[in-house]
């Protein structure tokens, strides 16, 4: 399999966003970026996919009730080609006209903590938890991570500055809601993306774009283990990425504190090998191999909890039980110990 670097949540200036798609693609090729899907708000902006810059541009779209109030229940959608927008008061109807149109639907940002500094830093988190059938949800918002230590104004200002001294990881919510979803044996398929806009700070005199599209790429991504190298032809690659993510075939990085490319976690039992977001059949015991590109806390968790952990840059556990088994993996870095890899599941049956 092939690994591609992704980041699939960002704004333009046709909803609230600074840049352009082309802009944003040249800044992503900057970033090593691969694949970017821009998801403006209730807004399905056609004619602008494609290959820019030799980055795959696809187009997405954030879907909420606008009406709603306080506003809550933001979900990304992808590979639909239309707008979905008038389905959005009732989300289990939005989910299903997305899976029924072949697409896919994300909960975005759906653990969230509203900051008292200003109204534009509200929550904004997913409450409906009835709804399913969903693909998935967006485990780390890079946002929503930084918008959440944003206690007071002083912080903020040193948080706008130095952002990385403020990014943790996913909310500890966030993996507990996965985890509990999963042991109700739905299949929920994480991502992790920067949810960029260009934002500007501004304090008194001081206004700084403190986000730049290109920063924020080089933060929270979405790697993808596709099935082949890209061809450069927009309809195969586009399936090929699409079909990754409807698989789970893909892991959470943050790539700021060390590049996250080249993990991988794999599943052996007999003759069969399993990648992450695969079911298993075992065949007597299961080996599980875990393989980190730089050193790191390591820890497989089985049904939510660690079974295993190391330091440095390989694991191999195993085991004859079946269960849902995913990594979690944490790095020094700023002087605090971080979320760094979150890798999807692997259902060992």
């Amino acid at each position: 399999m092939v690994e591609v670097i992704a980041n699939l949540h960002m704004h333009t200036p046709y909803s609230d966003g600074e840049r352009y798609h082309h802009e944003i693609a040249a800044l992503a090729k900057k970033a090593g970026i691969d694949v970017i899907c821009v998801t403006d708000h209730n807004l399905y902006v056609r004619g602008l996919e494609g290959y820019h810059d030799g980055v795959l541009v696809l187009i997405g779209e954030e879907v909420h009730d606008v009406e709603r109030q306080p506003q809550a229940n933001h979900c990304l959608v992808y590979n639909t080609n239309d707008e979905l927008s008038q389905v959005a008061d009732v989300p289990q109807k939005l989910v299903d006209e997305v899976n029924r149109r072949g697409g896919m639907a994300f909960f975005a940002h759906p653990i969230e903590y509203a900051s008292p500094i200003s109204n534009d830093l509200e929550d904004y988190s997913w409450v409906d938890w009835t709804v399913k059938r969903n693909t998935g949800f967006e485990l780390w918002n890079y946002m929503s991570d930084f918008k959440a230590r944003c206690w007071n104004w002083p912080l903020a200002a040193l948080w706008a500055f130095v952002p990385s001294l403020a990014v943790m990881g996913p909310f500890k919510a966030a993996l507990q809601r996965w985890d509990a979803l999963l042991a109700e044996g739905r299949r929920v398929n994480v991502i992790g993306n920067s949810d960029a806009h260009g934002t500007h700070f501004r304090l008194g005199p001081v206004r700084r774009e403190i986000f730049p599209y290109d920063y924020l790429f080089c933060c929270v991504n979405t790697h993808l283990l596709i099935d082949r190298p890209f061809l450069r032809d927009f309809e195969a690659d586009q399936k090929l990425v699409y079909d990754a993510l409807r698989a789970g075939h893909c892991f959470v990085g943050y790539d700021l504190g060390a590049s996250t490319k080249g993990f991988r976690f794999t599943a052996k039992s007999g003759s069969t090998t399993a990648v992450m977001g695969d079911e298993l059949i075992r065949r007597g015991a299961t080996k599980f191999d875990v393989s980190c590109p730089s050193p790191a806390n390591i820890r497989l968790l089985h049904n939510g909890a660690v079974v295993a952990s190391t330091n440095g840059k390989q694991l191999t556990y195993t085991s004859s039980e079946p269960g849902i088994y995913r990594v979690e993996c944490y790095r020094f870095f700023r002087l605090l110990n971080r979320g760094w890899i979150f890798s999807n599941p692997i259902y060992v049956k």
